[in-house]
């Protein structure tokens, strides 16, 4: 688990923003989607040879995956999120200083509608050192930006694309049992319900889930009368994710190397855990962290990352109760998959190998949710996240 968190700090350590001005290196060229293609944005650490935000196609007939541009200008877009009216990109910048302060930053782009290129809007502070996760809450007007290295998180007003300065922010505190990775907070993962009633905030550092009360008017928010999930000692929840019903929720837990099945009272907002099952083979003795989880398009399977064991795993999700059983596990074929998405018609799967410096595309079946490979993959410098565009270019 050191080696994970010590990579952290090397690239946060190295980097700093540089200027504002975004620069394409080569103008984009005729790409018209009639369902054949989706742009693909990869987030990168940029200590290294990565350059930015890597624009890539994504060839919905093979799951050939092309790089065609890169989106110069700020330090470490390690994780990125689309506005769902696919007019904007928003990316953290993972670093420790920003404008001669201690915090992060938080990028915003405007889309071309013509190409998926990426032009720079502005950047605000993150509110603390390190961010590492964002999400939109369901009205697109406020972004939700989570500090890994604080263990805070803020909410950020949207106008015309533009990040306003923070309406609010919340500050954990606490520990847990772990003395190398859960001697203070480590907020990872901020995502909103269905309903966009509440936030909740996976901390590592805590072993807890945070719930907060949200008004979607303002932007404010509140303790939940039951104000934490809490996960078993030692397990370091890392990200957070509902079923498409709003029933049921899934967090995998990055230091245990474990997946919970949860349930989601929809009034009182109080998760219940139903179970936790290991994401690695019986017989691995290796070292292994989890990173990423996403439920597939059809609702029937969930999927997850292992880094240590480089593999996808794969459960099948009950459709009563919202339960896992193990499916399969994949190997990545590459070292360190940080993250991975799975395309929006749920035919293929992304893996990013941040440590292999590749993105490896596979097949989904339908019927098992098994993965295969297509036998393509591209090389892109230390990917740590993948964000499809809609098709409605």
């Amino acid at each position: 688990m050191k080696h994970y968190n010590s990579s952290r700090r090397q690239f946060l350590s190295l980097a700093g923003l540089t200027g504002c001005g975004l620069a394409l290196s080569s103008p984009l060229k005729g790409w018209q989607s009639a369902r054949r293609e989706l742009i693909v944005y990869v987030g990168t650490y940029t200590t290294g040879r990565s350059e930015g935000i890597y624009v890539c196609r994504l060839d919905l007939s093979s799951g050939e995956l092309k790089q065609i541009d890169v989106a110069k200008g700020v330090a470490n877009p390690s994780f990125l999120t689309v506005d769902p009216k696919t007019r904007f990109v928003y990316a953290v910048n993972e670093v420790k200083e920003f404008e001669g302060k201690a915090s992060g930053a938080v990028s915003a782009f405007r889309i071309d509608d013509r190409t998926g290129a990426l032009k720079l809007v502005n950047q605000q502070p993150s509110g603390g050192s390190g961010p590492c996760h964002l999400s939109l809450d369901g009205t697109g007007k406020f972004l939700l930006v989570a500090n890994y290295d604080v263990g805070n998180f803020e909410v950020l007003p949207i106008r015309q694309g533009a990040l306003g300065a923070p309406v609010d922010f919340v500050q954990h505190r606490g520990s847990s049992i772990n003395p190398k990775r859960q001697t203070s907070p480590h907020a990872h993962c901020v995502v909103t319900d269905q309903n966009n009633r509440r936030v909740f905030v996976t901390d590592l550092g805590l072993d807890k889930i945070m719930i907060y009360g949200f008004d979607s008017r303002t932007g404010k928010l509140t303790p939940n009368q039951k104000p934490w999930f809490q996960t078993k000692p030692g397990a370091g929840p890392r990200h957070f994710t509902f079923h498409h019903n709003g029933r049921w929720a899934y967090v995998i837990n990055e230091i245990a190397s474990t997946m919970s099945a949860l349930v989601y009272d929809r009034v009182s907002g109080e998760l219940k855990e139903t179970q936790t099952i290991s994401t690695l083979p019986a017989d691995f003795t290796g070292k292994s962290s989890c990173a990423e989880l996403q439920v597939a398009p059809s609702g029937k399977f969930l999927y997850g990352s292992n880094r240590g064991h480089d593999s996808i795993v794969v459960y099948s999700i009950d459709q009563t109760n919202g339960k896992l059983s193990l499916v399969d596990h994949t190997l990545t074929q590459g070292k360190v998959p940080r993250n991975f998405a799975i395309e929006p018609g749920g035919r293929w799967l992304l893996a990013a190998n941040q440590n292999s410096d590749s993105i490896v595309s596979f097949a989904i079946d339908p019927r098992s949710g098994k993965l295969s490979s297509t036998g393509h993959s591209v090389e892109i410098p230390v990917p740590v996240c993948v964000a499809f565009l809609s098709d409605k270019l």
